[in-house]
């Protein structure tokens, strides 16, 4: 009897947007600009051959100790904005949770010397069921998501990911979700256009380096041209070590770049 083994899926850092921008009427961005994004966050499951194992979404939107995973299987849903229509308080993306390939990522941050930690009843926050209600309308992929481990040491994320890059080889598809810009005081502010594209003229070039030049340059990006003006704080970056270090010897390239919001964001894919 013959087997098959899964094709290495790719790993993927993707912008979310705002809130729950797709789905109630938000008072930022114009209609071109939103129906890019839509446009890219649809193309998404188009980069796999066939459907995955399970989802593994690192969230910007989750920080912890340690990295932690949920590990419910029926994750109900976080609704972790405020100020928004009532309607946004009722959105669902019923997706099941995966536990054994939680187990599995625990698994493999062990073997690398990375203490980590489970969460049974940790909800799909918007960094995760915003652009995947997207993706995947029918929410019929399980999906697991892994916290940012607290400090935001980027190095320390790098190693994160590639602590779990075996699971690529295991049918489980990595997803890194945040923003490459992500200043909320600076987005009604002018200059914020030209600080956005300057932060991300740097990390295009940075994250399609050759790997050990990108990780080397992903964990200076505080020394980037406007990098604390894009981001003061840089959870919304975070999620990109992460999938860079799953990518081993991937290169990246960039899979969506326009404007949102009046700023230049990017999505980058390896594999």
């Amino acid at each position: 009897m013959s087997t098959t083994t899964p094709a290495r899926t790719p790993a993927v850092f993707l912008p979310h947007g705002g809130g729950p921008w797709p789905f109630v009427d938000m008072p930022f961005g114009t209609a071109s600009e939103k129906e890019g994004l839509i446009d890219y966050l649809r193309s998404v499951r188009e980069l796999l051959r066939s459907p995955p194992r399970a989802l593994l979404v690192v969230s910007a939107h989750w920080e912890e100790r340690v990295p932690t995973l949920m590990t419910s299987a029926h994750p109900p849903m976080l609704y972790d904005y405020y100020g928004f229509p009532r309607e946004s308080y009722a959105i669902t993306w019923p997706a099941p949770g995966e536990p054994q390939v939680a187990a599995r990522a625990q698994q493999l941050l062990e073997q690398a010397g990375i203490e980590s930690a489970s969460d049974p009843e940790r909800g799909y926050d918007h960094g995760t069921f915003v652009p995947l209600k997207v993706t995947w309308p029918n929410a019929e992929v399980p999906t697991v998501q892994l916290s940012l481990k607290r400090g935001l040491d980027p190095a320390e994320h790098l190693s994160i990911g590639r602590a779990l890059a075996p699971l690529r080889d295991e049918g489980v598809f990595i997803i890194g979700s945040g923003m490459t810009f992500h200043n909320l005081r600076a987005f009604s502010d002018p200059r914020a256009g030209q600080v956005s594209e300057q932060f991300d003229a740097w990390l295009r070039e940075a994250a399609t380096l050759e790997p050990e030049a990108r990780d080397a340059a992903l964990t200076r990006w505080a020394t980037a041209p406007a990098a604390r003006l894009a981001h003061p704080r840089e959870e919304h970056l975070l999620p990109l070590m992460v999938i860079a270090g799953a990518a081993g010897a991937d290169r990246g390239v960039v899979a969506y770049n326009q404007r949102f919001a009046s700023v230049r964001l990017s999505a980058y894919h390896f594999g």
